[in-house]
């Protein structure tokens, strides 16, 4: 089901916005989520899982994407990729064992910093 999820979501991405900016959208959208529920947490925890869970599909899809033997990103980039994909997903599994609002703010600024990097000139 997530392989087909990932094509649904390359297609998507090549018929309506170059694939970077559909990136980092993306990933600014999760920063959003997140931030929005650890600035409000008393209020918007209820909504922590469902933000993790979209984080942690939208992470699974680059994870997927960058260590495909199709990818076309030279491999330290992907390997550097890889390995901050796998701290994501670490956090988000101490997030989920014992949540705490504080926590989230490392996967805002990896979400952030990411979203700006794809954003940027590639030139």
């Amino acid at each position: 089901m997530q392989h087909s999820a990932a094509h649904a979501y390359q297609q998507v991405g090549r018929q309506t916005v170059n694939p970077r900016i559909l990136e980092a959208n993306l990933l600014s959208k999760s920063a959003g989520q997140l931030q929005r529920i650890r600035d409000d947490w008393d209020n918007t925890r209820p909504e922590l899982y469902a933000a993790l869970l979209f984080n942690r599909k939208l992470w699974t899809v680059f994870l997927s994407s960058v260590t495909g033997e199709d990818s076309a990103l030279p491999k330290p980039l992907r390997e550097a990729i890889a390995n901050l994909g796998i701290f994501v997903m670490k956090q988000t599994i101490a997030i989920q064992d014992k949540p705490e609002a504080a926590k989230l703010t490392v996967l805002i600024n990896i979400n952030r910093e990411l979203a700006a990097g794809l954003r940027a000139d590639p030139a």
